[in-house]
């Protein structure tokens, strides 16, 4: 799923605009007053919800945040597009010189702002990937009618090895980009030629990462659990051997490259 933040006046606005533009499933999402943050009525319950013979649905409820929010709309929009969240560590666009943590494009007016390359923008960055997306992925995939399995690989930030080590407070990952798709996609296509083994799916997060995070993703789709299980191990073996992915670390104590120890 791609994401896109547009902060300053007329953010909602211009989302509405660029929601149009979009090929896909776009789900947008607004920030609300402190005001407006409180369900209606909880009667003890998290969240409530209505929906209407049609699909149509709307709720609300407490207990979440912007990135468990971001994750559970990743398995099924295309698109997330975010009014007014400058705190937000996703792609920005900014409306007149509003502030926020990434921007990565500048505009006048919500009304004057080119959409179709606004458009473009949401394409060009990282999307957001969770284990779900490629689960549902798979799932949706034309040989998922041959599948009697689906195993999957997390990797995460480990705080710690030892008792009494340093703890590590967050993993930055850089890569060449084009280089480390293809790499994958290329990995993934001679997995698939195996006997049994359906379809290979992974995913690797850029950026900054911090402990407890997820980092990587290997979704197998096969005939049986064995063929897959053996596949999720090889493919992310081979994922940390061979893609062109650079790793630094922060501790407490200290922040340095890991290729470089």
């Amino acid at each position: 799923m791609h994401v896109l933040g547009i902060v300053g006046a007329g953010a909602t606005t211009l989302c509405d605009r660029l929601a149009a533009q979009l090929d896909g499933r776009v789900a947008t999402v607004e920030s609300l007053p402190e005001s407006a943050t409180e369900p209606e009525s909880t009667d003890g319950v998290a969240a409530a919800y209505g929906l209407s013979p049609d699909g149509n649905w709307v709720g609300t409820g407490d207990d979440r945040d912007l990135d468990g929010l971001l994750d559970d709309l990743s398995a099924e929009y295309d698109y997330a597009l975010l009014s007014g969240f400058p705190d937000a560590r996703v792609p920005t666009v900014a409306l007149a010189g509003a502030d926020a943590a990434r921007v990565v494009k500048e505009v006048e007016t919500a009304d004057a702002a080119d959409v179709a390359s606004l458009a473009a923008e949401v394409d060009a960055h990282e999307p957001h990937v969770t284990l779900e997306t490629l689960v549902e992925r798979a799932k949706a995939d034309p040989l998922e009618v041959y599948a009697g399995a689906i195993a999957t690989f997390t990797g995460r930030v480990r705080a710690k090895e030892a008792e009494g080590d340093d703890p590590t407070l967050s993993l930055e990952f850089e890569k060449y980009d084009g280089v480390a798709e293809s790499k994958m996609a290329a990995i993934s296509e001679e997995l698939e030629e195996r006997d049994g083994v359906l379809r290979v799916l992974m995913h690797h997060r850029v950026g900054v990462i911090g402990d407890g995070e997820d980092i990587v993703f290997v979704v197998v789709l096969a005939g049986h659990r064995r063929e897959a299980f053996r596949t999720v191990e090889d493919g992310i073996d081979r994922l940390k051997d061979e893609v062109p992915i650079f790793k630094k670390e922060t501790t407490t104590d200290e922040e340095f490259w890991v290729h470089d120890r």
